[in-house]
């Protein structure tokens, strides 16, 4: 199948690779890209604070910024989202890593059981735009934790011929779609190109429901069983 991979880079030349494993051609377009603020790390860790907590793996990126001055708290608890936030943090070389459950609101859940109200605080590694879940929890909770911005995911520009280049030869089999960012921009830069999507795509997959949402009534859009990789291309 021709299946359009539209997640930032460098994460989507992986995905491209499994895709080509799996027999399928993978078209590889970035809507959006991540601009790192390193320097808003190293004001996060000055805080005082007990252990780290991260929802995506844009983040990890972002930290291995840091180089040599990272190492003096690879050894301090870290919270990942899901699994494959987990293990970038740990090949990055942190030494406790605890794994949420693929969604804000049940990392908090795990967060809570190391971290009670007035029993320490949590240093949150956040980008923008962002999904509030994670930290409305945090705040039911009553968990005390600071949220360091330390990355912004802008986006690319494609000119409005993009579109109608890329499905010269037919529609797409499938559209992979990991955040509602992504989704958005797509949505906007169809729009801009005249473009239905219904003929862009005869299928758009979802990371989650929340992406599933920015998307217009009329796309066929399927939502994967776990906010994972896995369970995405599981769905093909």
């Amino acid at each position: 199948m021709r299946v359009l991979v539209t997640r930032p880079q460098p994460a989507a030349e992986r995905t491209a690779l499994k895709l080509e494993a799996m027999g399928h051609q993978p078209i590889v377009l970035p809507l959006i890209q991540a601009q790192h603020f390193v320097a808003a790390l190293r004001a996060g860790f000055e805080r005082p604070h007990d252990a780290i907590a991260v929802t995506s793996a844009e983040a990890i990126r972002v930290l291995a910024g840091l180089g040599p001055a990272l190492e003096p708290h690879l050894a301090t608890p870290l919270f990942a989202v899901g699994a494959a936030t987990a293990a970038a943090a740990a090949d990055l070389g942190f030494t406790d890593v605890r794994v949420g459950a693929g969604t804000g609101e049940a990392l908090a859940e795990t967060v809570a059981g190391f971290l009670g109200p007035g029993t320490g605080s949590l240093l949150y590694f956040a980008g923008l735009p962002r999904a509030d879940g994670f930290e409305h929890a945090l705040r039911q909770r009553a968990i005390d934790h600071v949220t360091v911005e330390c990355y912004r995911m802008i986006p690319v520009d494609h000119p409005p011929e993009t579109l109608a280049t890329l499905t010269r030869s037919g529609p797409f089999d499938a559209v992979l779609l990991y955040s509602r960012e992504t989704a958005r921009r797509l949505v906007a830069l169809m729009r801009d190109s005249g473009v239905d999507c219904a003929d862009f795509s005869g299928r758009y997959l979802c990371l989650s429901a929340t992406v599933k949402e920015a998307l217009p009534a009329g796309a066929a859009a399927e939502v994967a069983i776990a906010p994972d990789e896995e369970s995405l291309l599981k769905i093909l």
